[in-house]
């Protein structure tokens, strides 16, 4: 057997090795996954909120309890979190949202949202109605896609 060969058989090794490797560790992030969130489904409760500013910030700059910065993992502490300022009830708060539910988020007006502690989880209804961001098209869709007129 020549070098090159042998190279190719142990490169192809190596990759069928990462593979598998990667396949478990996928199957044991996502049972991971869906215990955190019957979790947060346990906890999640409907709030009124009055949502006074959103940004993207890092977790260190998000005003977010000291308590949740250190339980953070290192890797995504640069990172930057969906954040909102809200008034809920007598007390301003500074939440996490997830990134689907930020988009839709209306700034200086009053929403149900579903939160589970800190995290805002789903919206349910916004006084106005919500306004639905209009998705921007890829770049081939707009150079190869059909017009709409």
């Amino acid at each position: 057997m020549s070098t090159s060969t042998i190279v190719f058989i142990v490169i192809i090794v190596v990759l069928v090795a990462a593979l598998v490797a990667l396949y478990f560790f996928g199957k044991k992030a996502q049972r991971r996954q869906a215990v955190q969130q019957e979790q947060m489904a346990a906890i999640a409760q409907t709030i009124s909120m009055l949502v006074i500013d959103k940004k993207k910030l890092k977790i260190s700059q998000s005003g977010l309890p000291a308590q949740v910065i250190e339980q953070t993992p290192r890797w995504l502490r640069w990172n930057k979190l969906p954040i909102v300022k809200a008034k809920v009830g007598p007390k301003i708060m500074t939440l996490a949202c997830d990134a689907n539910v930020f988009e839709v988020l209306p700034v200086k007006k009053e929403v149900k949202v579903v939160v589970s502690g800190i995290y805002i989880t789903e919206v349910k209804s916004a006084r106005g109605g919500l306004e639905v961001p209009v998705k921007k098209k890829g770049f081939f869709k707009r150079i190869f896609g059909k017009k709409d007129k």
